[in-house]
């Protein structure tokens, strides 16, 4: 069962709020409570610096910030209309760390054919909680749910750097459809997309 608490943007495409704002909460059998809520870049610091510096966070790209230029950078994101971030708390332990944005507004939008409804996203995966199979597919599954709860939303983009074996592995498996490998500022990604009707079709 879920419960849609997303107040969309004015393009009705991405969720949004103040930081700290609880905007979903997902409820799974394995999972527990799932709730997302609007990256706070100063109460949450703590959390996503201490994230994003670890050595398994290369293809995230930040580790190299201080403390203060993290806040800064997801301050400047939350003045963003465009771009938003966001903290998934899973039974109230931060577990992933969400951007999304307007492909067109980004230079992914450059690379490829933007189409009404597109959605960019990223995802970082700090924590996992208690043990559980499948917690990559599960907590996949919630924050799909998530973005299309925005009416407007009517395909993700994810482009993952062709490197992150993970990542892209992790793609074909939730059933996104290959594009082209683009050349981005900071990396090659793996661009793949994942329409509103092949999500709830699948599996459902």
């Amino acid at each position: 069962m879920t419960d849609a608490l997303a107040r969309p943007a004015a393009s009705d495409r991405l969720a949004t709020g103040r930081p700290g704002d609880l905007v979903h909460v997902a409820h799974d059998p394995a999972l527990g409570t799932i709730e997302v809520r609007v990256l706070d870049p100063d109460a949450h610091l703590d959390v996503i610096h201490a994230w994003v510096t670890q050595p398994r966070a290369r293809f995230w790209g930040l580790g190299e910030l201080s403390r203060q230029e993290l806040r800064d950078l997801y301050a400047y994101v939350d003045s963003l209309e465009t771009h938003h971030a966001f903290l998934v708390f899973r039974d109230g332990t931060p577990v992933v760390l969400l951007q999304t944005y307007e492909p067109e507004h980004d230079p992914v939008g450059e690379c490829y054919d933007v189409e009404p409804g597109d959605v960019g996203l990223h995802v970082f995966i700090g924590d996992r909680g208690a043990p559980i199979d499948a917690f990559t597919t599960r907590i996949s599954r919630v924050l799909g749910d998530f973005l299309f709860a925005s009416p407007g939303a009517r395909r993700i983009v994810v482009e993952p750097d062709v490197n992150n074996d993970g990542a892209v592995n992790r793609m074909t498996r939730m059933g996104f459809t290959p594009g082209p490998v683009i050349d981005l500022p900071t990396k090659q990604g793996q661009l793949a997309f994942m329409d509103r009707e092949r999500w709830f079709g699948a599996g459902r």
